[in-house]
Formats: C-alpha cells, sequence, structure tokens
C-alpha cells in the first residue's frame, strides 16, 4: 500500500539558514518546526527531507560532516516525535571545487530525482503529497516530479517561486497552523504499521 508524505527542504524550512550548515553546532531548529513536524507526522504523513547539499562540492564541510548533522537531527526529531522516514540530499554542484562532487546530476534541485527516489523507495504516492520549501527549485523539483501539492515558506517569497506554489507562509509552523497542508485525520494502516 503507498503513502503520503510532506517533503520537507532543510535549510529555511527545517532549520534556519545560516548559510551552508554542514555541522550540528550551526544547525539551529527553524522556530516553531519540530511541534510543526509532530503534528505533521501524527496525523498521517510520512516526513522525508529532501535538501541540496552544494557545500559538500564547494569543499565548506566534508560528507562525513554532513552525515554526522544529519544523523543528530533525526536523533532529535525522533526524541520530539517527530521521526523522518527518510533524508535524501544532493551533495552535487557543477562549479564545485570537489572534483568527486563537481558535476551535473539529476538530483540538485530543481530537478525532480531526489523527490522521485525517495517516492520509489518508500511507497509514496506522489499525487497525493506536499512539498515544503523556500525557493522556486524546490517548488520546481515538485512540480516535474509530479507532486500534488506545493507550499512555500518565505518571509518575502521570490515572485517566481510563489508563481508556482499552491500557497505561500512565512514558516512551516505557520503553514501547518493555518492548515495549508490540510493533514488528514485519519492515519492509514501502511503508516501505522511502520512506525
Amino acid at each position: 500500500m503507498s503513502a503520503r508524505a510532506v517533503f520537507l527542504d532543510r535549510d529555511g524550512v527545517v532549520n534556519v539558514d545560516h548559510g551552508y550548515v554542514g555541522r550540528w553546532q550551526d544547525f539551529e531548529f527553524a522556530p516553531g518546526a519540530v511541534d510543526a513536524m509532530r503534528r505533521l507526522q501524527e496525523a498521517g504523513w510520512l516526513l522525508v527531507v529532501v535538501t541540496n547539499q552544494s557545500g559538500i562540492a564547494r569543499g565548506y564541510y566534508t560528507e562525513a560532516d554532513y552525515q554526522a548533522l544529519t544523523a543528530r537531527m533525526k536523533a532529535e526529531l525522533a526524541a520530539a516525535g517527530a521521526p523522518l522516514a527518510g533524508v535524501y540530499h544532493c551533495p552535487h554542484h557543477p562549479q564545485g571545487s570537489v572534483a568527486a562532487y563537481a558535476q551535473d546530476c539529476d538530483c540538485r534541485k530543481p530537478a525532480p530525482g531526489l523527490i522521485l527516489r525517495a517516492a520509489a523507495e518508500l511507497g509514496l504516492t506522489l499525487a497525493d503529497s506536499v512539498l515544503v520549501g523556500d525557493k522556486a527549485s524546490d517548488a520546481q523539483a515538485a512540480r516535474a516530479a509530479g507532486v500534488g501539492r506545493v507550499v512555500l515558506v518565505a518571509e518575502t517569497a521570490d515572485a517566481e517561486g510563489a508563481a508556482i506554489a499552491d500557497a505561500v507562509a512565512p514558516s512551516l509552523a505557520a503553514a501547518v497552523q493555518s492548515g495549508l497542508l490540510q493533514p488528514s485525520r485519519v492515519i492509514p494502516a501502511a503508516v501505522r504499521a511502520s512506525t
């Protein structure tokens, strides 16, 4: 049985975007984000992070740094009642300074690769899913993948992103509070079984 997910961009949605956040000491959950994610999970959504991490390609931090931060983030969210079903990242950038990651790819948003991979691995129905991002590239990736609803969270959404999104809110917490994600009150059996 397929499930539905809320795909979450990381920097600017889950955490405050301080610019190339690659170490736990620089990571700060966005105000209200953890509670919003817990509410979504309780309402029957799978939580999936999809994030461009060009800081790896640029040499600002390593893949190991990123994985250590991700492990800590997942543990903190699980302890808060908001476990992640998956975290998918793109370490590439065409102009990267680390040769192994300096490439064009199908996973760097606005390409849909991260979303499509998550959907295949987790058995997700994209048309019933939602993406919450903070940039036009997030919305473009969601549309290219066939995600059913796109919500952009940004204090000042750019015109391109706002035109692509179904709704705009100042934060993930505000989007959940105002019902923009339309969470279900019924938790599908497949979701209950996986928790």
